[in-house]
């Protein structure tokens, strides 16, 4: 399992990120509190004993069935994994900056009394995507290697059509309003830096998010990167519009 102490690699993205590399550090303690897990709903939720909803921060799983909607792969084994860390537990939630979604659950990461770092376990054993959004950067990089590890391993989600890495000229309208891993090679870039093609997709970050990006470019032409969003269509095609600086990565020539 992962542990506390386990996640000091710097992780080098595309451009500077003003996080830190691991959000498990006694800068952040005062902030947490302990927590009994009452019962999971799915991979990335749970209810804790007094009945707060609370969200793994920073990931995503699979969907599980529900109403008219069919599980997604890997969505019944993502809340198994997380039933088997957490279940019958104390967890400590550690807070970024905003802690609550739009449907009123707790943002949390978790961690159990011997170490263990729940959400970016879910990572690494390939049960969960990073999925961050701003402001809540603070965990993005370690989840984002992480990931990565699992995405090079090809394990959990990653060995599934449904959720495999798409190369960007194969990205079609039967992936519209999926969020997908995407590569590619960067193409045109528009002059201010913050939108770009990727073959035939757009990639473009929209104004409200650039001020979490820096000064410098996302990326420059001919560049390999790894993005991370969803499939969505406008009148000039498909594009994917990126929301924090972990939803693109440089890749090795």
């Amino acid at each position: 399992m992962l542990r506390v102490s386990a996640v000091f690699i710097l992780l080098l993205p595309l451009f500077f990120t003003p996080v830190s590399t691991y959000g498990g550090t006694l800068s952040i303690v005062s902030q947490s509190r302990w927590v009994e897990v009452g019962r999971v709903l799915d991979g990335d939720t749970f209810v804790g004993n007094m009945g707060e909803h609370i969200r793994l921060l920073g990931i995503n799983t699979p969907e599980i069935a529900h109403e008219a909607s069919p599980a997604q792969p890997m969505g019944d084994e993502a809340t198994q994994a997380l039933t088997k860390l957490i279940a019958g537990k104390s967890v400590r939630l550690d807070f970024d900056k905003q802690r609550k979604d739009d449907y009123g659950r707790t943002l949390a990461q978790l961690y159990l009394r011997d170490g263990t770092w729940v959400n970016g376990e879910m990572v690494r054993l390939g049960m969960a995507h990073v999925y961050t959004f701003t402001p809540n950067l603070r965990w993005a990089a370690p989840l984002t290697l992480l990931e990565a590890g699992a995405r090079q391993r090809q394990t959990g989600i990653w060995s599934t059509e449904r959720f495999s890495m798409l190369d960007a000229d194969d990205v079609a309208s039967g992936n519209l309003g999926q969020f997908r891993v995407v590569q590619g090679r960067v193409g045109e870039i528009a002059r201010d830096g913050f939108s770009f093609r990727m073959g035939h997709l757009k990639v473009s970050i929209p104004r409200k998010y650039r001020r979490y990006f820096g000064h410098s470019r996302v990326a420059h032409k001919g560049d390999r990167v790894v993005i991370h969003g969803v499939v969505r269509a406008s009148s000039s095609g498909l594009y994917i519009a990126l929301h924090s600086p972990s939803d693109v990565e440089k890749i090795a020539p």
